[in-house]
């Protein structure tokens, strides 16, 4: 009899956990895209300590480098219907590049081969994004670089 409850209750249990679990703090691929790449806010923002204060603010793990986008969300995501292009990384195929030029912050780890207390080196540029788009509709899960 425990059996049979158990083979009824599983299925059960494995739907609700499905539908409970993005809630528990799992943030999604574009929830992650926004938090390490975009601030519309940040290119007014001249201190040469702007990426070590946003790596650590915005709670990004060290990491070789990140880009963040000083553009607003809705151009940024804009751009997932813009200029197909080929990935950098292998087997990605939804890439996609900026008609215009857009205000960036390249963030570059200073050496520091244990990746512990990172100190970054900030450079702005305004250059085309491409960013790798995911979705229906299609929004922007991961930056591919800029040219």
């Amino acid at each position: 009899m425990g059996l049979e409850k158990f083979l009824i209750l599983f299925p059960l249990f494995v739907l609700v956990l499905g539908w409970v679990q993005p809630s528990l703090g799992q943030e999604s691929k574009a929830e992650k895209f926004k938090r390490q790449h975009v601030d519309p806010e940040g290119s007014s923002n001249r201190s040469p300590t702007y990426c070590n204060e946003m790596m650590r603010r915005r709670k990004i793990p060290c990491k070789n480098k990140n880009t963040f986008i000083h553009e607003s969300l809705e151009d940024v995501q804009a751009v997932c219907s813009q200029e197909k292009v080929t990935c950098k990384k292998p087997m990605m195929n939804n890439c996609y590049k900026s008609r215009a030029t857009m205000h960036i912050t390249d963030c570059d780890l200073q050496k520091n081969p244990k990746f512990t207390n990172c100190n970054y080196k900030t450079r702005r540029f305004q250059k085309h994004i491409i960013v790798a788009c995911e979705g229906n509709p299609s929004v922007p899960v991961h930056f591919d670089g800029s040219v």
